[in-house]
């Protein structure tokens, strides 16, 4: 797909109006927040239509079926991915996907099964020549109130030194572009580190790194996720999936035991009432619904994977996101990325 003429064009984004636990009505009121926002993009809601405008009466949101592309089939949070691709064609997730690939829209946004999300991506839009696999990206909050980048965080769980390598490519120009964050310094993450840590996979993908124009720094450990000392760290998925979800533990546990020391007594009531602000100040950057969602970087178009709890602000976040990446003609950057790296074979 040839994206030069991105930055130039008006943005098209596709919302999966039947993705996440709480659709339609959060997908709805979140992308039709964005729209309210920013009007100088193209909203497409899909879904089943009567569904959706009946969010837009409730919410006296007065959308017109001019925003709505008819799709009947759901593909369930519980549906497997791979069966429910082939058994459910009509589906949002499938029909948005290949409104893309069939350049009738620039990006896909959905809140609905990741993996089937994932896989429809991958399938329907395709991936940049060059890219072997593409990755999902996701900030996490650091010491020095900016982000530390961690990919891969679940888009495949199995992975070679290769496709670790390509990951650092794409999380480094999304990084760069999104984020402001120039020659962003690369890690891969090690039990130690030391170079002769680690097994096979974290070896040969530390040679092909060191050897690329990568600011790579070398082998991080866990403990460096949330210091701030490195910009991306790179992983398979499998780990990167299980730290994800440890981390969007860390909140709710830590309300819960604010919970339990409150409930023991007036004064621990009033400690954690006086505590309560600061904390929430401090802890902001670590809230999913300003992120929105996590890009799948390697896609040839715009893919934007949000959580299936995503609030309407969540939605909303995702769908600015997906109009900053077009703005900034991310795909074409990508392309030129992977060509000129060093003649290094990711495929």
């Amino acid at each position: 797909m040839d994206h030069s003429v991105n930055q130039n064009s008006r943005c098209r984004i596709v919302v999966d109006a039947m993705g996440g636990d709480y659709a339609p009505t959060n997908a709805v009121l979140g992308a039709w927040d964005a729209f309210m926002q920013n009007k100088d993009f193209d909203l497409i809601l899909i879904g089943r239509k009567n569904d959706i405008l009946k969010v837009s009466e409730e919410h006296n949101l007065h959308i017109t079926e001019e925003f709505i592309y008819n799709a009947d089939e759901v593909i369930e949070m519980s549906d497997s991915p791979a069966v429910s691709l082939k058994k459910k064609p009509n589906s949002s997730i499938v029909v948005g996907a290949k409104l893309v690939k069939e350049r009738k829209a620039d990006a896909f946004v959905s809140a609905g099964n990741t993996g089937a999300m994932t896989m429809s991506s991958i399938l329907n839009m395709g991936r940049i020549k060059g890219v072997s696999r593409p990755t999902l990206t996701a900030p996490f909050p650091n010491e020095k109130n900016g982000f530390t980048f961690i990919a891969d965080v679940g888009a495949f769980v199995d992975s070679k030194p290769r496709h670790l390598f390509g990951f650092a490519v794409l999380a480094s120009i999304f990084i760069e572009e999104i984020y402001g964050i120039k020659n962003p310094k690369v890690g891969l993450l090690n039990v130690g580190e030391e170079e002769s840590k680690g097994y096979q996979l974290t070896a040969e993908t530390g040679k092909l790194l060191s050897e690329s124009s990568l600011n790579y720094i070398g082998n991080v450990e866990g403990k460096d996720i949330f210091k701030g000392n490195v910009d991306l760290i790179v992983c398979d998925g499998f780990i990167g999936n299980v730290l994800l979800k440890f981390a969007e533990s860390i909140i709710p546990f830590l309300k819960a035991k604010f919970k339990d020391y409150a409930g023991k007594g007036i004064i621990n009531k009033l400690r954690v009432g006086l505590a309560r602000t600061p904390l929430r100040e401090s802890l902001k950057n670590a809230n999913y619904e300003l992120h929105g969602g996590l890009p799948l970087l390697g896609i040839d178009g715009i893919s934007i994977v949000g959580h299936g709890i995503s609030s309407p602000l969540a939605i909303k976040n995702m769908v600015l996101r997906a109009k900053e990446m077009h703005n900034k003609n991310l795909i074409q950057k990508i392309e030129t990325a992977i060509k000129q790296h060093l003649n290094i074979q990711i495929n």
